[in-house]
């Protein structure tokens, strides 16, 4: 039988990503739609142990959903990984008057999630990471604003390696998974895209490409390096050695989690927060909000954590043949 919630709460857990603020603001203002209280917890699984828990309301929210980053602030918290942690967090919920939670965040955040439900706290996840690494969903928040950071990024590297005839080896955020370094791949127009999910290390290969470009008449070479693979700065001096062309590395880091979140970011984001916070109304736990083959649907958290993602492999070789 579905538990009934009355007061819900909030938080943002792991990195930061453009349009957080929008889904704070849906779960505050939906969940107050619906007749429930609403607690924010700061600086996420740390926050709810430390008891940094403030009380929402609608005008709590006013004029954050053009804000990158979040209001709740964010932090990795490794008390929380343990069983201890999370009795105390579930603990620290029920003294505070908090049986339905809104967890936003990546995979990591999710596990945490997924522990608290099954400690009596009705508990919904959404997709909040710029690495759009979570297989069960096609979107994850923050994904679109930090491909359009890096991509307006890259064009202007791209003139100033024209301009000096140069190669650029451009490093892009995604920890483990590619999906950043291949939209600017094809976005940008690159000469060549390496992604932690297909490259094979052949570095001798990048150089060969390199060298017949030169001969065929580029007079630049922007090479997008996804952050699984790393390691620009040394690879540029080898290619640079390997080529005589001049090289140079550059990393885009931190820039592409900030900034004004994209119209899709702010909308996708705003369904996903009304979602959470109408399927906790009606007593569902456990649950991820996802984005599926064009629809906004939910998971059971351990199945979305189960499900396996990689590289769409159409795009991959539809990549592989602009670049040439």
């Amino acid at each position: 039988m579905a538990k009934a919630v009355k007061t819900i709460g909030v938080l943002t857990s792991g990195g930061d990503a453009p349009g957080m603020n929008a889904a704070i603001r849906a779960v505050v203002r939906t969940a107050i739609n619906k007749g429930l209280k609403v607690k924010g917890i700061m600086r996420g699984y740390a926050g709810l142990l430390e008891e940094e828990i403030v009380d929402m309301e609608s005008t709590s929210v006013s004029d954050i959903i053009n804000r990158g980053g979040t209001i709740l602030y964010t932090a990795r918290c490794k008390e929380f990984t343990t069983a201890e942690g999370q009795q105390k967090g579930a603990d620290i919920c029920r003294k505070h008057g908090i049986d339905g939670m809104v967890v936003i965040g990546g995979d990591g955040s999710f596990r945490g999630a997924g522990k608290l439900s099954a400690l009596g706290i009705n508990t919904i996840g959404l997709p909040g990471t710029i690495d759009l690494d979570i297989a069960c969903t096609d979107y994850t928040i923050g994904f679109d604003t930090a491909v359009n950071t890096a991509m307006e990024a890259i064009d202007k590297i791209r003139d100033t390696s024209t301009s000096h005839e140069r190669c650029s080896i451009v490093e892009v955020m995604g920890r483990n998974a590619g999906y950043i370094a291949l939209w600017c791949g094809i976005g940008n127009g690159a000469e060549d895209i390496l992604l932690p999910e297909r490259y094979d290390g052949n570095e001798q290969a990048l150089i060969n490409r390199i060298i017949d470009n030169r001969r065929r008449g580029k007079k630049h070479n922007i090479i997008i390096n996804a952050e699984g693979i790393g390691h620009s700065g040394s690879m540029a001096k080898r290619i640079e050695a390997a080529t005589g062309i001049e090289t140079r590395a550059t990393i885009l880091g931190h820039m592409q989690r900030g900034g004004t979140p994209t119209c899709k970011d702010r909308v996708y984001a705003s369904i996903m927060g009304a979602k959470a916070a109408e399927l906790l109304a009606v007593g569902k736990s456990n649950r991820l909000v996802a984005y599926k083959h064009g629809e906004f649907v939910d998971f059971d958290i351990q199945e979305a954590l189960n499900m396996t993602k990689d590289i769409p492999e159409e795009q991959y070789e539809i990549a592989k043949i602009l670049i040439r």
